[in-house]
């Protein structure tokens, strides 16, 4: 994580058995910060992975884990303490673990490895918006530029009716070309997104990837980080 924290992941698979054993021993300790994720959000993780591994159109259900087996360290920023702030756990760590979980199995390179969540408002409203980046590419594929992948299900509101309804005019919302990793087949580019406030707003913006860029697979490059956020 870009604070220095590591998410340690250990894989022991049984082809014969067909069982699997995911291993987060030494991954760091609860931090301060708002991205501590309960397990399940790391439990939600490993099953999406595997669904997209499967060539099998698996139920989404809890029998999916009956051949595998979680084991995630109490205390860690994965299953922290009851007092620990987790907002950012489902929308920032859970991107982050599935990263983890397709490296691991070779199966993709890195994401953009977080959600990238927006807010901003004053005391009459408050708006909240995901932003996309790029999907890391594959054996035999290159990454989606401008998308929410993974872990999201969200949808990005309309220009005219963000601009309509909110004090903003979106000047540019653009793929931030070259910004996906080198290699034989290339990372998705990620998204530019400006915006004008036309009065006095409070902007938050909650994302990772700054200090560190998203992986490369098998001697492919690294995705671009965060430049800067301005406004």
């Amino acid at each position: 994580m870009d604070d220095g924290s590591v998410l340690h992941l250990k894989l022991t698979l049984d082809a014969n058995k067909g069982e699997a054993i995911f291993d987060f021993k030494g991954t760091s300790p609860e931090v301060y910060g708002n991205w501590n994720a309960p397990e399940a959000v790391t439990t939600a993780a490993v099953i999406y992975c595997l669904r997209c591994l499967v060539d099998v159109d698996i139920p989404l259900n809890q029998g999916c884990l009956a051949p595998v087996k979680i084991l995630i360290p109490k205390g860690s920023f994965l299953s922290p303490s009851d007092t620990a702030a987790v907002v950012g756990g489902n929308v920032l760590t859970s991107q982050r673990v599935t990263d983890v979980v397709l490296m691991a199995f070779q199966a993709c390179a890195c994401s953009q490895g977080c959600m990238n969540n927006l807010t901003f408002g004053d005391d009459t409203f408050g708006y909240y918006e995901t932003i996309g980046g790029g999907c890391g590419a594959g054996p035999t594929w290159d990454g989606t530029c401008g998308i929410q992948c993974h872990m999201t299900n969200t949808r990005m509101t309309d220009p005219e009716i963000f601009e309509q309804r909110y004090p903003v005019h979106l000047h540019k919302f653009s793929i931030r070309e070259n910004s996906g990793g080198s290699g034989l087949h290339r990372g998705g580019d990620g998204l530019v997104r400006e915006i004008e406030f036309r009065r006095p707003i409070v902007v938050s913006i909650l994302s990772e990837r700054r200090v560190h860029a998203p992986r490369g697979l098998k001697e492919g490059g690294n995705g671009g980080s965060w430049c800067k956020l301005s406004y």
